[in-house]
């Protein structure tokens, strides 16, 4: 059997634990838990870890929501203000949410490390909310963060160093929303930074990757093209802008620096290079990064692939802009 064919063997509804309902919703049989922020809703509680964490709503007629998480302020740094990471979580948009445990660990850590405010995004999830649903809550999310709608982000948030990032899925929404952004008047608040951990794209040809890697564990073949299915405008096809994005246009060449990363062992790997060398082909300022090894969101099992991941976020946010050493 071909390795594209024992690919396409494997039952995706079973490999995602996801079952399809007659309404075309889906029951979410995920055995990966949510955990609750550290904080009440009124910001009040102990650090953990040096971390502070709490929920915000940010649309209520979506009923979206938010997560920021802000490292701990001894009294000496009060004056300091932090760069702000708006971060997307993974899960091919059909899958997890802000509150999901290794996504809420990684945001954490990341707040400590940088340090940074991180606003983690709980995006409405397809099928039930196809695209471009996901990307019209991130730019909720970056409204929100310009207009400092929250305490924490009026008293500790540099606006002029936003970054926008995400894994996976999450990749594929900060370059569209980035695209977005450039329209939208945001005040003092200034994208500088956009930071793509192995951004899931696709389209209608198989990669290299895709079919050496057809029976990935993470992300096989069947998986892939049943959450593209679901993530999809209804009628659109693998070589919609929302999975395919190489289409040159005048506006990719206005966004700012670019952070891809990515590892071999991937299977969404090439389409990750293709990706970058696109965006050096309309004269964005990329730093890229492929490792050897490595698997699709290995940074939420692998601590130290993880620490590795965060030293290079904390020295592309540095050397984008000035970040004082500072903790809130």
């Amino acid at each position: 059997m071909a390795e594209e064919e024992r690919g396409l063997s494997i039952d995706p509804y079973k490999h995602l634990n996801i079952i399809p309902n007659k309404d075309g919703s889906l029951t979410r049989a995920t055995t990966t838990p949510d955990v609750p922020p550290i904080c009440n809703a009124q910001g009040r509680g102990e650090p953990r870890d040096g971390v502070l964490s709490k929920d915000v709503p940010l649309n209520p007629a979506q009923a979206t929501w938010i997560r920021i998480f802000a490292p701990h302020r001894p009294e000496q740094h009060h004056d300091l203000k932090l760069p702000v990471i708006i971060y997307m979580h993974g899960g091919g948009f059909i899958l997890c949410s802000a509150a999901t445990a290794p996504f809420d660990a990684f945001n954490a850590t990341m707040a400590r490390e940088v340090p940074a405010i991180v606003v983690s995004v709980n995006y409405r999830l397809a099928p039930e909310h196809p695209l471009p649903a996901a990307y019209d809550d991130a730019l909720d999310a970056l409204r929100f963060v310009a207009a400092q709608a929250d305490p924490w982000l009026a008293e500790f948030a540099d606006l002029s160093r936003c970054f926008l990032m995400g894994s996976s899925a999450g990749g594929n929404m900060v370059y569209h929303v980035a695209l977005r952004a450039l329209n939208e008047d945001l005040g003092q608040a200034k994208v500088v930074g956009l930071i793509m951990n192995q951004p899931y794209f696709g389209g209608a040809e198989r990669t290299e990757s895709e079919l050496r890697l057809a029976n990935d564990p993470i992300v096989p073949l069947a998986s892939n093209d049943l959450m593209w299915e679901l993530a999809l405008p209804k009628g659109a096809d693998r070589e919609h802008e929302f999975c395919n994005p190489m289409k040159p246009s005048s506006a990719v060449g206005r966004l700012p620096r670019c952070m891809v990363w990515g590892h071999e062992g991937d299977p969404l790997s090439d389409r990750q290079k293709s990706f970058a060398e696109f965006l050096e082909g309309e004269r964005v300022v990329v730093v890229a990064r492929f490792l050897e090894g490595g698997s699709h969101a290995v940074e939420l099992f692998d601590p130290r692939k993880a620490r590795y991941l965060l030293s290079q976020v904390k020295h592309f946010v540095e050397s984008t802009g000035v970040t004082a050493n500072a903790n809130i």
